[in-house]
């Protein structure tokens, strides 16, 4: 890393300032980027070109430490996605996440290779690929982000009907697999400049789906047991083990020639199920911290190998390709393959189509041609990201638009506020209710509300101070109350 602001080294304390220094102004950029609806990740791409060679003066183009960083990112990121999924949202479209998450990649690849093969017979200065080439570009791409596609749903405060994020979801978190074998196996073939038969390539394929699967469910159920019979001091250390799992169990699935990430997201789904997990909650926002964290890191310094200079030449051919696979190759490839699926009308099919979003993911596998030193990877590169830049622009900043125009979305329900009260899932809901002059109608003690069976009031807040919920607890308009709904009352 070569930075021309200050003669620092990996250890320096300039560094840190550096780091520090850049990812306090994307923390401040996306901050003022959420109130217009941009997408916090696109802001974090956008500080990176923004403190780049082409900016500020920070040069960094050491792709090989890139790749690495973004593969630990992207584990964190699915570990934490994947532990927050739950799977009895995610158990009744099954089959369309798996589907759109393989066959889905596939078709979109076919569609956008030969889109891109035909642009090259015509600008060939612009694309100087040859046939394998156009078909590569196209694998990088092909696969939704899930890094993205989580920041953006969750972060939207978007409720989508009939299971649509869940199958946007499980999609975006199981098709890396494909589209990664794909890109390996095609820049293989181009440096080696032989090309293995169709049924290697696919049980190639079917054979890493396979290990990284058995390898996710298994490392899941030895980690559930492991945690519960392992006894730690404190929450902190139990977030940490979690954590560790994670990357071992990727690394693992990948030592045996298996799909590491789509064995680290099987087995974060497994433990993010299991209602007895010690210190879930705490775990969940040790992670939520972590990924945040992970994203800003991964997308500053993919946004720092860019030279905004020279994304002029990649401008008129990356659009036209990113046009296409928006309107074209990803709306083909869903109406197609979820037409079996009647459940899922048209409104849903297109919103799908909309949210193919790009992001880290392809970006990273743009970068395996570049380190395999494959003839224009740099094109291929700076084509990936100027598509990645449009979809988070175009497409993530549209998603609540597009969910209401094709009626697909609701209202969510608001974040509960637990007034710091850690309650296990297994006891119950909690929820917030806010005093009104009619609950008041027949006294303003707590006692003389009446809770319904199954209900009760563990907590009362008025302004900054915390009031302790006994029946002679005098209630005044505007109180905030905290209330636990059991689950054995609610199945009675």
């Amino acid at each position: 890393m070569l930075l021309s602001l200050f003669p620092v080294n990996l250890f320096s304390d300039n560094l840190l300032l550096l780091l520090s220094i850049v990812i306090i102004t994307a923390l401040f950029v996306s901050q003022a980027g959420y109130k217009f609806g941009v997408p916090s990740l696109l802001l974090f791409l956008a500080v990176g070109m923004a403190f780049g060679q082409d900016g500020v003066g920070i040069r960094f183009d050491n792709f090989h430490i890139a790749q690495s960083v973004g593969n630990i990112a992207l584990t964190v990121i699915l570990l934490a996605g994947g532990m927050e999924t739950d799977f009895r949202s995610i158990k009744p479209v099954l089959r369309q996440g798996i589907i759109l998450s393989t066959l889905g990649v596939l078709f979109t690849v076919a569609f956008t290779g030969g889109f891109i093969w035909f642009l090259s017979t015509r600008m060939p200065q612009a694309l100087p690929f040859g046939v394998l080439g156009c078909f590569l570009l196209a694998a990088a791409m092909s696969s939704t982000d899930s890094a993205s596609v989580f920041n953006i749903l969750r972060g939207s405060r978007l409720s989508l009907k009939n299971n649509l994020g869940s199958v946007l979801e499980l999609e975006s978190g199981s098709n890396d697999p494909v589209a990664y074998v794909l890109t390996i196996t095609l820049v293989q073939i181009i440096t080696a400049g032989n090309a293995p038969k169709t049924p290697v390539v696919v049980l190639t394929l079917l054979f890493q789906i396979l290990i990284g699967a058995g390898i996710g469910v298994g490392m899941g159920y030895l980690g559930r047991w492991m945690i519960k019979r392992i006894r730690l001091r404190g929450s902190a250390l139990y977030a940490i083990m979690v954590l560790c799992l994670g990357f071992l169990t990727n690394a693992v699935a990948a030592d045996l020639k298996g799909n590491g990430l789509l064995a680290l997201y099987i087995a974060a789904i497994i433990l993010g199920n299991d209602k007895k997990l010690p210190f879930k909650k705490d775990v969940l926002k040790f992670l939520d911290g972590v990924t945040w964290l992970a994203q800003i890191l991964m997308f500053l310094l993919l946004g720092l190998l860019v030279n905004p200079s020279e994304l002029p030449k990649v401008a008129f051919p990356a659009i036209l390709i990113a046009v296409f696979m928006s309107l074209v190759a990803r709306p083909l490839s869903v109406f197609m393959l979820m037409a079996p699926f009647k459940e899922m009308n048209w409104r849903g099919k297109s919103f799908v189509s909309w949210v193919g979003l790009k992001g880290a993911a392809p970006i990273l596998f743009a970068i395996y041609p570049v380190v395999a030193n494959v003839p224009e990877a740099k094109d291929m590169f700076n084509i990936v990201f100027f598509i990645t830049l449009l979809s988070l622009l175009f497409q993530g900043t549209t998603i609540p638009f597009a969910a209401k125009l094709l009626k697909v979305g609701e209202k969510a329900e608001g974040e509960v506020d637990t007034m710091g009260i850690e309650m296990p899932d297994e006891m119950g809901t909690l929820t917030n209710h806010i005093v009104t002059k009619k609950d008041l109608s027949k006294g303003n003690l707590l006692k003389d509300l009446n809770m319904p069976l199954g209900k009760r009031v563990i907590m009362i807040k008025r302004g900054d101070d915390f009031i302790m919920p006994d029946g002679g607890a005098t209630l005044m308009e505007g109180d905030q109350m905290l209330i636990l709904e059991s689950y054995s009352q609610n199945e009675t």
